[in-house]
């Protein structure tokens, strides 16, 4: 006679099995190399230190209370 076997490991295997399987398709279909990564990040930073660049400067308000310059 066989052994006593609980169908619900059996079934959580074969899920966690068919999960692996989508995530390694998924790995492959929409993964990025480290190249492809590092590119990307590059390029942000680039972006971002231009967009800093072109920032038109505005000048600091003054604390005086009575509103005259002088």
């Amino acid at each position: 006679m066989g052994d006593v076997v609980n169908l619900n490991k059996f079934r959580k295997k074969r899920k966690k099995a068919e999960a692996e399987s989508v995530a390694r398709e998924n790995r492959t279909r929409f993964g990025r190399t480290k190249h492809q990564r590092k590119s990307d990040d590059a390029r942000k930073r680039k972006n971002v230190t231009e967009l800093d660049q072109k920032k038109l400067q505005t000048p600091t308000q003054t604390d005086d209370k009575d509103g005259s310059e002088y």
